[in-house]
């Protein structure tokens, strides 16, 4: 029997890439799920305007949040005001990105100011606000600015 030959000695030069297959497809479902739930910055309840452009997609800009808590973010990373100027030039303005400024709805309109003049003096030209669509006709916003003066004028007699 010296002359029949063994099959069991013959060794598989072919590489099976089914597992392969498997798990990159497995991945790829994965950020096809996970990639629409990323979002810059941290949640905040934005106010609305007429005219809204898309946030730009590219990951050369920055987003500045303002919490109703009074709490900032430099997109995820929490940021006190005192430090606010040195890291915007840090971050914003020595690697030419972009900055847009996304706050609350209940965030007073003077701390939105005050912080767009902090972004300002660190050296920010064009500066980006984010906002949601609006879908408030006039008599809503004139029921609203009613309603704001009615607060206004209760606020002292309580006081009293």
């Amino acid at each position: 029997m010296a002359g029949v030959s063994n099959n069991k000695t013959k060794y598989q030069s072919e590489i099976n890439v089914t597992p392969f297959v498997d798990v990159v497809l497995v991945l790829l479902i994965i950020f096809m799920i996970t990639a629409p739930m990323l979002d810059q910055g941290v949640e905040i309840d934005l106010p609305q305007t007429k005219e809204v452009e898309v946030l730009p997609s590219d990951a050369e800009h920055l987003v500045l949040s303002l919490q109703k808590d009074g709490k900032i973010f430099l997109d995820s990373y929490e940021v006190q005001l005192d430090e606010l100027e040195e890291r915007i030039k840090v971050l914003v303005t020595e690697k030419s990105r972009a900055l847009f400024i996304k706050a609350d709805s209940s965030v007073p309109y003077g701390v939105v100011v005050d912080i767009m003049g902090r972004v300002k003096a660190a050296g920010i030209e064009n500066l980006g606000v984010v906002a949601n669509p609006s879908d408030i006709n006039a008599d809503d916003l004139k029921a609203m600015a009613a309603d704001a003066q009615t607060e206004t004028a209760e606020k002292p007699k309580e006081a009293q």
